[in-house]
This record gives C-alpha cells, structure tokens and sequence, in this order.
C-alpha cells in the first residue's frame, strides 16, 4: 500500500465535514471593522499519534473516604485532535494554528520507530501554521530538524515505509538559536501573518537552557541566546514595519501551585490545577513575561507539559500567558480583538478545550496511523515481560511521594543498565546512573489482578531516545561531585536527582550548604564508603556521559567503553527476570 502525499492527505482533511454538534460557537460575529483573530495553539505533542498515550486528562478532585481521587476523561490522539481543531476554526475564519516546541522528540514508537515522520504529517493534517522549536527538535540535531520541514528520507534508516517523506506544511521558527558565533539564526526568528487590516508577529524560541537538556554533540556549533533580549530586539525592528500586535511562541514555561482557586475545604479537598486556572504561578516562564516587552500581547508556553491560562486579573505585567499541557490533550483557544485603526489588540482572551474522544476521528489521520502500523504494531505488540504492579518514576504523578527522587521504574532501568555493563567485556561497571529526564511514561498494571503483560511498545514509551550505555572510570571525588551536582540544577533551589542501580546508596540533605548536601559517611557501594581516591567504572547512558542535564564531572571520567541502546538493555532485563515487581525504594534518603 503506497502513502497518500501530504497534499492529498490536506484535500481529504478538508473534505472532512465537522458535526454541528461538536462546532461550539457559531460565525465570528464580526459587526465593526476591528479584526477578531482566533489562534489556537498546542505544545509538547511529543509524536503521541495515538489516543492511548498516556490518553487521560484530569478534570478535577473528587473524595472516597479517606482518599482523594483525581477525576479524569478520556483525551488526547490526533486523529481527535484534528477534528477539535477543524471545530474551533470553524468557528472563525480568521484562525492560526500554532505550537510552542518539543511537537516531535520522545516519542511513542509509532511516531518514534519513524522518526516523527507520522507525527509531522498528521500535524499537517491538523492544520499547523507556524511553531516555536523546543529542546526536543534538536534531539538528532540541526539536519533532522530541516529534514523535517524539507522532507526526505532519514539519512540512516532512510524512508523505512517505503514511500517518500514530504515534510512539514508548517514553519519552524528559532529567533533565539544562532550559529556560534554570528548573528544568523539557524531558522527564521519570526513569521508575520496580514489578517484583515492587521498584521501579526509571531516569533518563535526555545529555552535558553537548551544546551543542558540536550545530547552536546546535537547542538555543537549552536548558540542559545537569552529570550527576553532576543524578543525585545525584535520588536523594536518589527514596530518600524507598522506591526503592533505580537505572539510569542516559547519553549518555557512554570507550574501552578497551592493554594488553588478551586480548593474545598468542606470536603477536605486541597484543591486542583484546573486547565484554565493561574493560581500562583512559578517557573521561568513568570519572569520572562515580567521582562519582555509591554508590546506583547500573548505568550504561548510549553516544556513544563502543565496546564494553565493566565488572563483578565491573572495576566502576567498585562500579557496573556498559556500552556496546553502535553501530548495533544488541550488545546488552547485564544481569541484578539485588534482594533482597526490603531492595530493594537483592545481585548484578549483565552481557554483550555479538553481534546475529548467522543467526537468522530479525522480519517486522513486515521489514513496516516493505518499506514504506519502495519510495520509497528507486530513490533509494538511483541511481549517481553510482565509485571505484578505499575512502575512509576518520578516524573509520573503519585510515582515520588517521599520526594527523595527514587521511584520504582527508574530502579529498575538502572538496575538494567548496571547488568547489561557488569561484564568486563561491557565495561566492568559497578554503579549505574539515570537522568529522571529519559523515563518517559510508566509501566502501567492494567489486570485486575496476576501478571499484567509488558510490550515492546510499552518499553519504547518509557525509553525513546536511543540513548547508548557508556561506561568511564570515576573517582569517588567525581561520584561525591556528581551528585552535589543534582542541587541546584538547573536553577537555584531545584533538583535533578539520578537514579542510581541496586547496591548503591547515599543521604543528602537540602538544607546544607551548597556543595555539601550529600552526607560522605552516606555514599556506599554494596555497604563499603565510597573513597575519594579510589577508582570505579560507572555506568551512565550516552546523554549524561558527555555532561546532559548539567552533570559536567561526567566529563572528568576517564576510559569510555560504549555499550549498547538502552531501550535493548531495558528489554533484555525484562525478558531474563519477569515479573518485575515494584524494588524497595531504599537506595537515596533524603534528611531535609
């Protein structure tokens, strides 16, 4: 079966007639000359095609007893995702779709086994004007982001289903990333729209901390400049083409935090995030949008993958900031008011629209997905294990109720990565580590009781990146550095803490010094202190070994042996030890 190309694919998409039922608002109602511009806007997609991953979005709080219970629907899957959109644009025929970054990268493996090919055409289906880049665009580095606006086919795997790749209909924007020392922008900082008598900026970044969060090798050559300078340098040479109304699409963002607007206390409840609350919003985002430009009128966010609008009293200094989570579950609807004359937005409002599954599903994407699993699923579906209970990480909600940053899940990777490198002939390690960063989704325990079967798609969730095992021999300094390393990072007062394989154990304790948050007498291995002058081979995946997520010791290690995908690794364990049941979550202590 040959693949529609991505113009055919638009021309049946916009056959597709969208029921009256779930349209919402009828016409734009435009009664005056002012232009009323709807945007809608998504972030984080993150390639999760399918409507099962993770496939829930909470909605509020309910109690059973003594229990507080998270309330959640059904969302999220493109092929619902394009029909929610085609609704809403409906509704206004002066609409622009836009992302804030990370659409591709980390994906599920019916995305992520193609390279996000699927992602980017169902994307172009959904109809996406222009997006931001975020740090997940660069994940195999500059040419594949043009190889997926360009198309082509991938210059390793090449085009794996056989049929061309065509690349984006959309535009990637990155007015923030140069090349090391210029003042060109590996892509266009900004993409001007003329609707009615208004013209619109819309300019595009990532985190200026990208260089962090991404594998060095990606991004050498690349240069990540400070976004509110950036912005503010642009508006003043856009303001000289008479433009007065600008976006920003931006790869930052922050987290809403207690006390919640929504909170009940008859009912003991402490009160939800909702996705169109602001409450007490934090995170890099509030002091971006406090130091850019008064001539911004709306910020789109993303990275955090929360859910908020900051509007009306909420604004943040007179700008309307939003984020969609992730994964294609929300959708952000926002609606300008720019007056005619003075092209200057007079009103400005937004909200969160649930991407529901009861709606019917786009069939040019469903066309897509088609396609695409007849090579993925024998793969995704193949059985490598069992497990007696879900594994969380940390990054999954309920999965670090201590807050010392273990969790069962990434126990168990590094468990699997320090048996796959023990051997001399694999690199002699003794100690594994693993960035909370690179567990992507649990292993979810989806029986009502035994074993629950655990497949190779599911395996491909949890570790997508293709990431290789890298052994090096570290000093106990390096180990003791390393983990001071966690503090802090990657901004004062925050944390990266590692997982690290069975037999190796530490205490650290916040409230001390910086540089001295890990107790010495703690850091055991195989209950054996740790000896500063003493060597051990460590095991850490490809992204930590070159200094990933801030951890620059690892470059002070010495002797790399490279090993193989962790995702081969992970697999191989569950295969050798199923069922896998929840490790005891005793290897870090966390004192204050």
């Amino acid at each position: 079966m040959r693949r529609l190309t991505t113009a055919a694919l638009i021309v049946l998409a916009a056959l597709f007639v969208v029921p009256s039922a779930i349209a919402g608002r009828g016409g734009d109602g435009a009664k005056d000359n002012d232009t009323r511009l709807q945007i809608l806007a998504i972030n984080d997609f993150h390639g999760h095609v399918e409507p099962n991953t993770p496939g829930t979005i909470q909605i509020g709080q309910t109690r059973s007893g003594s229990t507080i219970v998270n309330q959640t629907v059904p969302a999220g899957g493109a092929e619902y995702l394009a029909t929610h959109v085609k609704a809403l644009r409906a509704t206004n025929s002066k609409t622009i779709t836009v992302g804030s970054g990370d659409l591709i990268g980390a994906s599920p493996l019916m995305s992520g086994l193609f390279h996000d090919e699927p992602a980017i055409e169902a994307l172009n289906v959904v109809g996406l004007d222009v997006s931001g880049v975020g740090n997940h665009e660069f994940d195999e580095g500059l040419g594949e982001i043009y190889r997926m606006m360009n198309g082509g086919c991938h210059p390793v795997d090449g085009c794996q289903d056989g049929t061309p790749f065509l690349g984006s209909v959309f535009g990637y924007l990155a007015a923030n990333v140069f090349f090391e020392g210029t003042d060109q922008t590996v892509l266009p900082p900004y993409e001007v729209r003329k609707v009615g008598n208004a013209k619109i900026a819309f300019i595009g970044m990532t985190l200026e901390g990208t260089p962090l969060i991404v594998t060095p090798s990606a991004i050498e050559g690349l240069e990540f400049r400070d976004e509110v300078e950036t912005v503010n340098n642009l508006i003043a040479k856009l303001k000289r083409n008479d433009i007065r109304t600008f976006v920003v699409l931006l790869h930052e963002g922050g987290f809403q935090n207690a006390p919640f607007s929504n909170a009940n206390p008859a009912q003991g409840l402490p009160g939800w995030a909702g996705v169109d609350n602001c409450d007490n919003l934090q995170g890099a985002i509030v002091d971006i949008a406090k130091n850019i430009s008064d001539e911004v009128d709306v910020i789109v966010s993303g990275h955090t993958h929360a859910q908020y609008i900051c509007r009306g009293a909420n604004e943040i200094d007179g700008k309307l900031v939003t984020s969609a989570a992730s994964f294609g579950r929300l959708v952000t609807d926002i609606d300008l008011v720019i007056d005619h004359e003075s092209k200057q937005v007079k009103s400005k409002t937004a909200r969160n629209v649930i991407v529901t599954q009861d709606v019917p599903k786009d069939p040019a994407v469903t066309a897509i997905l088609d396609h695409y699993r007849v090579i993925a699923d024998p793969i995704a579906n193949r059985v490598v294990g069992s497990v007696t209970q879900q594994l969380l990480s940390t990054r999954d909600p309920g999965g670090d109720p201590d807050g010392d940053g273990e969790a069962p899940l990434g126990n168990v990777i590094a468990d699997a990565q320090l048996e796959a490198t023990t051997p001399t002939d694999f690199g002699g390690a003794v100690i594994a580590f693993m960035n909370p960063g690179g567990i992507r989704g649990p292993v979810k325990y989806e029986v009502a009781s035994g074993l629950d079967p655990v497949t190779y798609g599911e395996l491909f969730t949890v570790q997508p990146f293709s990431n290789t095992l890298t052994v090096k021999t570290c000093t106990g300094a390096n180990i003791q550095a390393i983990l001071e390393q966690q503090f802090d990072n990657p901004a004062a007062g925050q944390v990266r803490i590692l997982t690290v394989s069975r037999g190796f154990n530490y205490s650290y304790d916040r409230t001390r010094p910086a540089g001295d948050r890990v107790l010495n007498n703690t850091v055991k291995l195989n209950g054996s202190p740790i000896v500063d002058s003493q060597s051990y081979r460590v095991e850490m995946n490809s992204f930590l070994a070159t200094g990933g997520d801030g951890f620059s010791v690892f470059n002070q290690c010495t002797n790399q042996l490279g090993g193989e995908i962790d995702l081969d690794a992970l697999v191989r364990y569950f295969m050798n030890h199923s069922p896998i049941s929840p490790p005891a979550e005793d290897r870090i202590v966390r004192l204050g």
